[in-house]
């Protein structure tokens, strides 16, 4: 595996020094870590991630390859990689290529051999910040400046740019993601599910096939009455990038849908959902990143560990309290990670019950959705 210099700095000064691999290239974003001891590949290509360059806080990465079934989308949306070491040798029976060769014929640079404990007190610290990872331009300064000419992720509207550009359907069961699972056939097809794109994860569509759904994949700005014609059982609102505020067109879509068919939404889909209800976003520290996360479920106080992906998060008194139930709770932080409503046919979480890999402890909202349209 060859290797050569290469560089992280950031918009507030700070330099990390480390060993690139893989691609030769220099890219920018915001820079975030994630606490999962497993699961790189979904990270790889969750579009969440768009616009970020991802440190990963386990110190070996790479160990198990890639395989074309674990892809989350079709290709890698973050903007770089950080880690302390890059695995050299690739041991998996699923396994048909490396994670370096994988990010590498997509241009993403990957920088090894480097303190991330370091990063990740600094991150904790000082908050989410831009910057770049070169092995290019080897000038600190220079890559110091380029990083503070960024866009910062507040207002900055990403989910447009991963949304699929049409409609589409489909038709794949849990089955194939979990090869070593015992996993039954997914049921019969009783209901058909709109699901907005903000930036979907392949995990959850197949969640949704499993329930017995036909699934139909629209982009992120169709219209309430481009949906409510397809005669959903239901709507549901994925995961996506950065900043829910800007999306001012795709919570007045999920307005005019509310009342009318049950939806359920995650992640982005929750932020944007509470956008519809009148409520208010806010951007987190340094955000929600990992697959370790306890959440407290406060209709049955049981916890619920769950795998997370966000930076901003919902505030709980800006929601219309006479019809809204605030129903989990982050036991880090005590953030809202889930409301429904007292109304209207509708919940959303902020986390991923689908994780993929990750903890199965919050699958049962998918059953919650499916029985949600069944009494429709």
């Amino acid at each position: 595996m060859k290797r050569f210099d290469a560089l992280l700095a950031l918009e507030d000064g700070r330099v990390f020094r480390g060993k690139g691999v893989g691609a030769q290239s220099e890219r920018g974003g915001e820079v975030v870590f994630n606490t999962g001891m497993t699961g790189y590949q979904e990270i790889f290509t969750d579009p969440s991630y768009s616009g970020q360059i991802v440190c990963l806080t386990y110190p070996q990465i790479g160990n198990y390859g890639t395989n074309s079934d674990d892809n989350e989308s079709t290709r890698p949306y973050f903007q770089g990689l950080v880690a302390r070491e890059l695995s050299k040798i690739v041991s998996n029976w699923r396994s048909d290529k490396s994670a370096v060769d994988f990010l590498a014929e997509h241009d993403i640079p990957i920088i090894g051999e480097m303190d991330t404990r370091a990063l990740v007190r600094h991150i904790r610290n000082e908050g989410a910040l831009r910057g770049m990872i070169s092995s290019v331009d080897m000038d600190p300064r220079s890559l110091i400046e380029k990083a503070r000419d960024l866009p910062k992720m507040e207002g900055l509207d990403l989910a447009s740019r991963v949304t699929t550009a049409k409609q589409y359907e489909w038709a794949q069961g849990r089955g194939k993601c979990s090869p070593s699972d015992l996993t039954p056939a997914p049921d019969e097809a009783k209901y058909h599910v709109v699901a907005y794109d903000f930036g979907i994860k392949h995990n959850i569509l197949r969640e949704l096939v499993q329930i017995g759904s036909k699934v139909t994949v629209v982009p992120s700005e169709t219209s309430a009455e481009e949906v409510l014609a397809l005669k959903p059982s239901g709507v549901f609102i994925s995961n996506g990038p950065g900043d829910p505020e800007p999306l001012e067109a795709q919570a007045k879509s999920i307005r005019g849908l509310v009342g009318k068919t049950p939806i359920f939404g995650i992640c982005l889909g929750h932020q944007v959902l509470a956008q519809a209800l009148g409520a208010k976003t806010y951007k987190l520290k340094f955000g929600h990143h990992g697959c370790n996360h306890p959440v407290r479920n406060e209709r049955t106080k049981r916890v619920e560990i769950t795998s997370q992906n966000h930076g901003f998060a919902v505030d709980p008194d800006s929601l219309p309290a006479s019809d809204t139930e605030l129903t989990h709770i982050n036991l880090n932080d005590q953030t809202l990670e889930g409301f429904r409503s007292t109304k209207d046919p509708l919940f959303c979480v902020q986390y991923h019950p689908e994780a993929a890999p990750g903890p199965h402890d919050s699958r049962y909202l998918f059953d919650e959705f499916r029985d949600l349209m069944e009494a429709q």
